[in-house]
């Protein structure tokens, strides 16, 4: 692990501010399983940035737990619009982040924010910082402050 060093990692580290570090590691942190191995916690602690499009068009950023699926009728219903799979050239066009890089701040167009409840259940969550090897580490009421999102049960459920 060392202090940000890629531009995108940089840019969501001046985003943040002093109160945040953004670290990159070696090894890859695109997945959840990735993360957590590279950060030494577990999975369900990763916020994963899973990005949508919506039926009107605009972007639709969840924040998820890295342990859940996300349930895309409750996010349609939570936003009440259709929703779909946002494929790379639109993720990198509407938050100006790659795939497996995509930051819960600094978007290029603003999104539409949801935030998965299971995060509240731990001190400390880690998020993608631009890169796919680039993480910072942040608590649940960070994460609602930064993004302006909203909480909400988004976890596909058995």
């Amino acid at each position: 692990m060392k202090p940000a060093t890629a531009a995108a990692a940089r840019r969501v580290q001046e985003i943040l501010g002093p109160g945040f570090a953004v670290v990159e590691f070696e090894a890859s942190t695109k997945t959840s399983a990735d993360a957590a191995a590279a950060i030494g916690c577990t999975v369900a602690q990763i916020a994963k940035s899973l990005v949508f499009c919506a039926a009107s068009g605009g972007p639709v950023l969840v924040v998820a737990s890295g342990s859940n699926r996300v349930d895309e009728a409750k996010v349609a219903a939570l936003l009440g619009e259709a929703i779909g799979r946002a494929d790379a050239d639109f993720v990198r066009q509407k938050t100006g982040y790659a795939i497996g890089g995509v930051a819960p701040v600094g978007h290029t167009v603003p999104p539409a924010v949801l935030l998965d409840g299971d995060l509240h259940q731990y001190e400390t969550i880690w998020a993608a910082a631009g890169t796919p090897n680039a993480v910072f580490r942040l608590t649940p009421a960070d994460l609602e402050r930064l993004t302006g999102g909203r909480f909400a049960e988004i976890a596909k459920r058995q």
